[in-house]
């Protein structure tokens, strides 16, 4: 009898290594061990100072770690952080752009600030993949709903063809058709190897999009499960049992 075929390990992308931060004696952040490989996508549940949008931060940068490592296609944010943001594209729940320029222009001057040498025709067809239509393209980013910016983000990351997308709360304040939009983009990119990190609070898009899913509380980690384990009563009930725990 043959042996079954082993499953190769997506490559990792992002890896935090015994990650946290401390504010004096207040740890926002203790010990995190995560990974998100290529295809992935790796939703992080938890209520409001759980430690999900430090981590994205501690990934980005934009935080200094107390002790640990957060990497970046293997390089170490806290080393080189530079090097480490051109891996990555980041949408916030609130996407920032300059709203007196369009979709276009906006897209056109942050590619170049990535050092992507897209021609115009190339630009058109990443906001076309992203979902905004033709129409709003040259409009100015000013009038845009909040979803029709987020589509421009995520134009800016696949032009600017990044290894990682951190994405925190981006459905939050979404009607029910915009967030299936954008669910569907998630998963079109991760399908094409991007490894995405996305905090939420939306149990449901967590179970329908995700491949993996953590619940955060206190700064830890509390637990883990393949998404395809859940059933959605089943997330329900092991967030709620988690979200009760004592510290």
């Amino acid at each position: 009898m043959s042996d079954s075929p082993s499953v190769t390990a997506p490559e990792k992308v992002l890896e935090a290594r015994q990650l946290t931060k401390s504010y004096g004696e207040v740890a926002a952040l203790r010990n995190l061990d995560l990974h998100v490989g290529r295809g992935e996508i790796y939703c992080l549940l938890g209520a409001n100072g759980a430690g999900k949008t430090t981590t994205i931060n501690l990934f980005l940068g934009f935080l200094q770690p107390t002790s640990g490592q957060a990497l970046v296609s293997g390089i170490d944010v806290q080393a080189d952080p530079t090097a480490a943001r051109h891996k990555l594209a980041y949408i916030p729940e609130t996407v920032t752009l300059y709203g007196e320029l369009s979709g276009f222009e906006n897209l056109e001057y942050f590619a170049r600030l990535s050092g992507q040498g897209h021609g115009p025709t190339e630009l058109r067809e990443c906001l076309d993949r992203a979902g905004l239509a033709r129409s709003a393209h040259d409009r100015p980013l000013k009038g845009f709903s909040k979803g029709m910016r987020q589509k421009v983000g995520v134009a800016i990351a696949i032009a600017k063809r990044a290894d990682a997308l951190l994405l925190d709360e981006p459905t939050s304040g979404l009607d029910p058709k915009a967030s299936n939009e954008f669910s569907e983009l998630i998963l079109s990119l991760a399908r094409d190897g991007a490894a995405i990190l996305m905090a939420t609070h939306d149990l449901f898009r967590a179970r329908e999009t995700g491949t993996r899913v953590g619940i955060m509380r206190g700064g830890l980690l509390r637990a883990e499960y393949a998404a395809q384990d859940l059933s959605h009563a089943d997330l329900e009930r092991v967030y709620l049992e988690q979200m009760q725990g004592s510290d």
